[in-house]
């Protein structure tokens, strides 16, 4: 994870900061999802079945993507000088655009929409991610990710 100064941050607001690696979503981390969901829907666990839908094959479930945002954030977000803690604040307005088939390769891209302290050494974040899909028309998904950190402190 990258780290800056708060002030450093705060300049970038409005900036793309960062993409991440690429993730392949192979059908073996799909079943492990839908097993930990109970998410066991055919059009990501059946390839016979899923093969007789528009989209051809097995697909990612929505709801994998956007849990490797912690993920693809440890690579491109940038983090306040004197860490302590990350939490999640939230999501606001979550769209899933396109299906990820399986096999495919997704990643982060990340804008930073603004940095607020909400008390000393609590700053929330705001940034607006897109998961790309690798060589794909449309984006797996756009979401509006909301982190709180804490800094400082003993």
């Amino acid at each position: 994870m990258p780290l800056a100064s708060l002030s450093d941050i705060q300049a970038r607001v409005g900036d793309e900061i960062g993409v991440s690696s690429w993730i392949v979503l192979g059908q073996d981390r799909i079943d492990a999802f839908a097993e930990a969901t109970e998410d066991r829907q055919f059009i990501h666990i059946d390839h016979a079945a899923a093969a007789q839908t528009p989209f051809g094959g097995t697909i990612a479930h929505g709801f994998l993507s956007l849990s490797l945002l912690p993920r693809m954030g440890a690579e491109a977000m940038l983090l306040p000088d004197g860490l302590r803690l990350a939490v999640n604040y939230g999501l606001d307005r979550v769209r899933f655009l396109a299906p990820v088939r399986a096999g495919k390769r997704v990643r982060g891209r990340f804008r930073l929409d603004s940095v607020e302290e909400k008390a000393p050494g609590q700053i929330l974040m705001r940034h607006t991610v897109t998961v790309e899909i690798e060589g794909g028309d449309k984006p797996a998904l756009s979401a509006e990710w909301l982190a709180l950190l804490v800094t400082g402190g003993d």
